[in-house]
């Protein structure tokens, strides 16, 4: 089994944390109000309005004449995607939400770029043990669950390209076996699922589906993350037919104009 990448620190800080997520949530959608933000991190207004004036101050964040909060120019890196991007996660926060009522368990949303997967939507479950929100994070594709889901949709030469070696030059241990990650992108493609169990962290079992657009490409995984101890194998294909149902509820408001 591979080592796992992330784990929680042992001593998280509560306000770093918040800081960060509402950065990320600023980049990926677009515009908050100081109540947006209040409630989707779950702390008051009034700790919301500090994070959010220290995220101005440092120029993470943006404040316009209606007094919503925008990126800034320290996350304007990505603004060429955030139309899409923003479009992928409002069409899914719904879907999401709907996982987590019927399967009890916290919801994903992951697109890839190049050979990385990124979280852009998450929603918690409310069991006292759960898996966190992964929203903003960054894994290598290859190590989480909608990582290989959206590699298997491409053809051998695309994939010898996001892993050719001259990209892994300073990096070569990070370069996968590609005869190996060829194989199980196979068995994910046949199957139409993955499973990813704590190959990117520990304690942690996803499983996911792909969401594909109009042409029937994959632009995103929607998956499900849970304890290993919560972990049902037997339970595995009730799962996967609740987040294909999700999936295809997505593709529908996706190809709505």
């Amino acid at each position: 089994m591979d080592k796992p990448l992330k784990n929680p620190p042992p001593y998280a800080i509560a306000s770093v944390d918040h800081a960060l997520r509402a950065a990320t949530m600023l980049q990926l959608e677009g515009g908050l109000t100081v109540s947006q933000v209040a409630e989707r991190l779950g702390v008051a207004r009034s700790t919301a309005h500090r994070l959010l004036a220290m995220l101005v101050y440092r120029d993470f964040a943006v404040q316009d004449e209606s007094r919503v909060y925008r990126a800034g120019p320290v996350l304007e890196l990505a603004a060429h995607s955030q139309s899409q991007v923003s479009r992928l996660r409002a069409v899914a926060l719904p879907h999401l939400r709907r996982l987590v009522d019927v399967l009890e368990e916290t919801a994903n949303l992951t697109i890839r770029t190049g050979d990385t997967a990124r979280f852009i939507a998450s929603v918690e479950c409310a069991q006292a043990l759960r898996v966190s929100s992964r929203e903003g994070m960054v894994f290598p594709a290859h190590r989480t669950t909608a990582g290989l889901l959206l590699l298997a949709d491409l053809t051998d030469a695309e994939l010898d390209e996001v892993y050719a070696v001259e990209r892994y030059r300073d990096r070569p241990g990070e370069r996968p076996d590609l005869a190996a990650l060829r194989s199980e992108l196979a068995r994910v493609r046949r199957g139409g699922f993955a499973v990813n169990q704590e190959r990117s962290e520990r304690g942690l079992v996803a499983v996911g589906v792909p969401v594909r657009g109009v042409d029937a490409a994959a632009l995103a995984g929607v998956s499900v993350s849970m304890p290993s101890v919560r972990y049902d194998s037997a339970h595995l294909q009730a799962v996967v037919a609740t987040l294909n149902a999700a999936a295809r509820a997505m593709e529908a408001d996706l190809a709505s104009p």
